[in-house]
């Protein structure tokens, strides 16, 4: 029984993993989409970076916390995105002796760090408003307003830039995500120079930013929570469980189904894994071919790796669960 698991085990291994390198040029193709990012990311830094810095100096000039405040926002942005951009090049990195799935998984903690690091920002920044509430500075207006529209500018076109991946990866959603946050953040600031400007109220600024910032925790807690889930092997939220149960069931000549896992590999990248028990035996090629493309094509899961068992192998496998066959 042992000596038949086994060579049903590297029959099936030794074709699946054919299976899934045909697989794996498909996903590669969808899972591209991060390295065309490339450009977008270096403009996105670069332009942030500029504006960090003179928001900065203009911030402290007209004493307004409200430019500080997205100046702090905007930091985070920069290294949020030059920690998404390295995950990117990371995850292209190929697979070793100690890391043999590579180092795709570091673009779902960078997802995770930019979440919360995104939190961690905003916080600061809505308890430094609450401090201005009590000890107002009155800010220059005018200096507010043309500050800030730039920063619609730039944020809103960096933004633009991340717009077309935001739902195929977790690390472009976030960069757009902040871009997007940021200029929220400068229309606010704006429309807080504005009314600076008419009324001289510097209680204006801060209570702005405190609403900008609900704003911004409000949008980046999907991000956390995608990326936490995944972070815990859950299944992606791209990918319906049942559907693919239900396909794998429904297979020809399959009497049962254990084991089945799916989770991500990347930001962009699906595995699964199953047992799948079939009544008879069967040119088990032709199967784990249908499975491997018909997994991609139909639910995004580009690694595909299945064990097909008889009933009697079934029966003993450590790895059924207590699940009938």
């Amino acid at each position: 029984m042992h000596d038949h698991d086994d060579h049903d085990h590297k029959h099936e291994h030794g074709h699946d993993h054919a299976g899934h390198d045909h697989a794996g040029h498909g996903h590669a193709g969808h899972s591209h989409a991060p390295a065309d990012f490339g450009r977008a990311f270096a403009i996105g830094l670069a332009l942030n970076l500029a504006y960090v810095i003179g928001e900065a100096v203009y911030g402290v000039a007209g004493h307004s916390m409200a430019l500080l405040a997205d100046a702090g926002h905007n930091l985070s942005d920069v290294l949020g995105l030059a920690g998404a951009w390295a995950a990117t090049w990371l995850a292209k990195r190929q697979p070793s002796a100690r890391y043999t799935y590579g180092l795709r998984r570091s673009s779902i903690l960078t997802a995770l760090g930019n979440a919360v690091l995104l939190l961690v920002v905003t916080g600061a920044i809505a308890w430094e408003a609450v401090l201005r509430l009590f000890a107002p500075q009155q800010p220059a207006g005018m200096v507010i307003i043309i500050v800030a529209a730039s920063g619609i500018l730039i944020n809103g076109g960096t933004a633009l830039l991340f717009m077309a991946g935001r739902k195929g990866d977790l690390n472009v959603r976030g960069a757009f995500l902040h871009m997007l946050g940021d200029a929220l953040v400068a229309a606010g600031t704006v429309a807080a120079g504005v009314v600076i400007l008419f009324t001289g109220w510097a209680w204006v600024d801060p209570v702005v930013s405190l609403a900008v910032s609900a704003v911004i925790v409000i949008a980046t807690w999907s991000l956390l929570r995608d990326s936490v889930n995944l972070s815990l092997d859950a299944v992606p939220a791209s990918v319906d469980h049942h559907a693919v149960e239900a396909y794998l069931r429904g297979l020809p000549d399959i009497a049962a189904l254990h084991d089945l896992h799916i989770w991500g590999l990347s930001t962009t990248d699906v595995a699964l894994t199953a047992h799948l028990v079939r009544e008879e035996g069967g040119n088990e090629e032709a199967l784990l071919a249908r499975i491997a493309q018909e997994a991609k094509a139909r639910f995004g899961i580009g690694h595909v790796t299945i064990q097909i068992e008889s009933l009697a192998v079934a029966e003993g496998c450590a790895l059924r669960l207590g699940e009938s066959v």
